[in-house]
């Protein structure tokens, strides 16, 4: 017999799981984002790509990866202070703005011919500066988009579904376009999508927000932000997770192009698929945050991910066969996308609201801002004793995290319980 389907049961699920669209400000940010987002990646498949033709070198992809996230090293907690004062949302225009510049700057320099690796790191630093502001001021505004501490929780995981979703789409079509025409189209459709993130930022109506008056310099409040996440262990113990896998485990994305190329023996397209591979299963996990109600049982989801995301890892560099790879990268991609995910929503739920954006920094500096000398460690390594060796020991390195932070799971299931 067939079982009776519930149509409007499942359309309600569905619809539960896109709650903060019902936000007018979020809304118009989340479709601005979709285009913007769309082209970053693009844009990230083809730099790849780019480089390494042209240089044959993974240490290099390293150096650009190092280049474009070691701002975020020393600017992200500065800019988190920032966030605690100033308006968000006119920080959020600017730092789009120059990253639009630097897009349509790397298209020029490809068409004139005038190229080189130079230029290629000067941008992708300057990127990075933007990206140091943009990250901790983006996290810290939702809660100004959607207006309404209940719909938190889910505009947090949308807003990875939209960076997978993109992660998931832009890269296929990156790899099409490098295949059809060249890198350089890849650069100028980054540098016009980033219009419509614009448009929306400079679309909303959003009521003031009442901070504190602060008195403190900005070191001194950026300290009172770290003794802050210090002292509460809730912060302290997931800020330490993700920075290990931060700094150990994510730059195995820089090396994406040597294994589609020399271990698969692959193409642009190849390159496409993996990348999109991975963006499907962080696409997966993002709406799987979404359609969950309440935090109790987030702890036990950042434990299981985090250790899915270290085997993941270790898998995936020693696999030589392509459709192989290709699944499991989208593992990877799943506990990659889960962990972080959950970790940002754990933090804001127990975060003071006048420290919001120094904490959300630390939380962007563990990923952004660690993650490259991660890289620059990576790319230095690995032509001593190969990339998958290489991997293989950073997924067991981030595997051995998890299990330590599993040490103090049951400490801080108890203390969400405690809160929630």
């Amino acid at each position: 017999m067939f079982r009776y389907i519930d149509i409007r049961s499942y359309f309600t699920k569905v619809g539960f799981a896109f709650r903060a669209l019902k936000s007018p400000n979020f809304r118009l940010f989340f479709y601005g984002q979709i285009v913007s987002l769309m082209g970053t990646f693009i844009q990230n498949l083809a730099l790849g790509w780019l480089v390494y033709r042209i240089t044959n070198s993974p240490f290099l992809l390293g150096a650009v990866g190092f280049a474009g996230q070691i701002p975020s090293l020393i600017l992200t907690p500065i800019a988190g202070v920032y966030a605690d004062r100033v308006n968000r949302r006119m920080v959020l225009i600017g730092a789009q703005s120059l990253s639009m510049l630097m897009a349509f700057t790397l298209a020029i320099l490809y068409f004139t011919q005038a190229i080189q690796i130079w230029h290629i790191i000067a941008i992708a630093t300057i990127n990075g500066i933007a990206l140091a502001f943009d990250t901790p001021f983006r996290h810290a505004f939702l809660i100004e988009m959607v207006g309404d501490r209940d719909l938190l929780q889910n505009a947090i995981a949308l807003n990875s579904t939209l960076i997978n979703s993109a992660r998931f789409i832009g890269p296929t079509i990156g790899g099409v376009l490098i295949s059809w025409l060249e890198e350089g189209w890849c650069f100028l459709i980054n540098g016009v999508s980033f219009l419509a993130v614009i448009a929306s930022l400079l679309s909303m109506k959003i009521a003031p927000l009442n901070r504190r008056h602060h008195k403190g310099s900005i070191l001194q409040e950026l300290a009172e932000g770290l003794q802050y996440s210090y002292r509460n262990k809730h912060i302290r113990y997931l800020l330490m997770l993700v920075t290990a896998i931060g700094f150990l485990g994510l730059p195995f994305q820089v090396f994406l192009p040597v294994f589609a190329r020399d271990i698969l023996g692959g193409s642009a397209q190849t390159l496409g698929f993996l990348t999109g591979s991975l963006g499907a299963g962080a696409l997966l996990g993002a709406f799987f945050l979404a359609s969950r109600k309440g935090i109790g049982a987030l702890p036990g989801i950042i434990l299981g991910t985090s250790l899915t995301f270290g085997l993941g890892l270790m898998a995936f560099s020693l696999s030589t066969i392509p459709v192989v790879s290709i699944g499991l990268i989208f593992v990877t991609g799943f506990g990659m996308i889960v962990q972080f995910a959950a970790t940002n929503t754990l933090l804001q739920h127990v975060v003071e609201d006048d420290k919001r954006g120094r904490v959300v920094s630390l939380y962007g500096m563990s990923f952004m801002g660690i993650t490259p000398l991660g890289s620059l460690l990576l790319g230095s390594i690995s032509p001593v004793i190969g990339v998958q060796i290489t991997l293989t020991l950073t997924g067991l390195t981030c595997f051995l995290a998890a299990i330590a932070f599993g040490s103090k799971y049951q400490y801080i299931k108890a203390s969400v319980k405690r809160n929630v």
